[in-house]
Parts: structure tokens; sequence; C-alpha cells
């Protein structure tokens, strides 16, 4: 034939010249192949007392922290405060006028890891109106037996409605105990607020209360309440009687009593 084939390499043998493998050639001495060189390594070797003392090196810290006094807290009897970032119990947060910040989106339950969160969102009406724009958290639950306390939930939420408080004692005999629901979570209303529902301050949109611009309430949100709601406690002249705003929250409200006993079983001052 005028051509020949060339020949095909071995299955599973590369190319001559073909990148990604050595290729090793016969050695004059026949069974013998060249060998690339020996691995050096580019770290400086150690030599003289930091050679003798590379070994025990990384105890430095264990070593050092031996001979640290020791800090024991004696809890409950002493409470040491938390640092200010400290990831403790969630709270659901108001705006000056009282009005709700959540707006029932659920991006905290998709966000959270364990599934301990659960969020269904009802909408707004001229008549009950919880917080600014079209929606508010109608049903908001937390299941602190699922809960790590990662604080994914409140950097996905966009109206910084969920934040994370410094309480710790959390813990409870019982499995629906420790299942907190919307009116466990809510920030307490403080003075000049008006508890929801109730219109918006005239004239301003939801985006109005996310910059920060509605800083109080108006008279005519006062005028509203009173109209619909006379014996609310948090209007200015039922305040001013001595009204006080019931706790709503059945959960916190145990919670709180369980603590308390567990203080006082273990000698808290």
């Amino acid at each position: 034939m005028a051509e020949q084939r060339k020949k095909k390499p071995a299955s599973g043998a590369p190319a001559p010249g073909a990148p990604g493998r050595e290729v090793r050639r016969a050695a004059p001495n026949r069974g013998e192949v060249d060998r690339p060189a020996a691995y050096e390594s580019l770290i400086e070797k150690r030599s003289g007392l930091s050679e003798l003392l590379a070994p025990v090196a990384g105890f430095g810290v264990t070593f050092a922290n031996m001979f640290k006094p020791t800090v024991t807290e004696q809890y409950p009897r002493e409470q040491v405060p938390t640092k200010p970032r400290y990831h403790g119990r969630h709270q659901l947060n108001r705006y000056a006028d009282g009005l709700e910040k959540c707006i029932g989106c659920e991006l905290c339950a998709w966000a959270c890891p364990a599934d301990a969160i659960y969020v269904e969102g009802g909408d707004n009406t001229p008549d009950a109106q919880f917080s600014p724009g079209e929606r508010y958290g109608r049903v908001y639950q937390i299941n602190y037996l699922r809960c790590i306390f990662c604080g994914l939930c409140i950097e996905a939420c966009p109206t910084r409605a969920l934040t994370m408080t410094n309480e710790y004692e959390l813990a409870g005999p019982t499995r629906p105990g420790m299942i907190w629901e919307k009116q466990d979570l809510l920030a307490p209303l403080r003075s000049g607020q008006l508890a929801a529902p109730h219109p918006m301050v005239e004239g301003t949109s939801d985006t109005d209360y996310y910059r920060g611009q509605v800083t109080g309430v108006t008279d005519d949100q006062v005028a509203w309440v009173a109209e619909h709601r006379p014996d609310d406690p948090t209007l200015p002249e039922n305040a001013a009687k001595g009204a006080k705003v019931p706790d709503l929250g059945e959960t916190r409200l145990a919670q709180r009593a369980i603590t308390a006993g567990a203080h006082r079983q273990g000698g808290a001052r």
C-alpha cells in the first residue's frame, strides 16, 4: 500500500507527547527505567532548638492557658451578662406607632436550616391594619426544640421585623411549652405606641415606614382607635388612668414562671 497506517497506542497508554502523563523511556540497562528526581519541599528545614521543640509547638496555647486562673460561673446564683450580639430568644419588632414590622413574607421560614419557623401571611384591610402595606404575619411560630440559634432568619428578614434578644433561659418540661406563638414573640408596647390594628400614618407608604420616617402616633390614629376600641389600654386617656396592657403571651408567661421556680430551687439571688 502506498500509504501506511499509523500505529495506535495501546489501550490506556497516552499518545507520544500527550500532556498529563510522564513518559518513561527505557534506560540503557535492561529492566530499569528513568525515575523523576526526589521531591524537595520549598519550606526551609528547621535546625537546632526549633527542630527539637517542633513536636510540642502545637500545644503552645494549651500550655499558656494551664497557668491562668479558672473562671467558673455560679449560675443561677450569679448571672453573668451576655455579649451584646448574643443569639438568644427571637423578638418580633414594631414601628414607632405600634404597627408590626412583620409582613408575612415567610423568608425567615425558608432560610431556617432546622425548619423551626412556621409563618402564615394574611391580608391587611382598612378595618384591620396590622402592618404597613398589604400583608402581615397572621400566624408566627418558632419551635425552640428545633432552633439552633444560627441567626440566618434575621439575616433574611427584609424589614428587620425579626431580631434576637439576649434572653437564653428557654428550657421547659413540655413540648408545647417550647413552641412560641406570635403573641409570645411580639415586642412589648412602649409608651406612646398604639396596639394594632389601626390605620397607617396619613399620606405615608410602607417605604416611609421602612426608612424610619414615621416617628410616632398621630391624632388621627388615636381618634380611630378611640372610635373602634374605646377601652383600649394603649389610648393616652386610658393609660393616664392607670390602664395596663395585658400580656397575651401565655407561653412566655409560663416560661417565666418555670425559670423563676428553677432560680429559687438553685438558690438564685
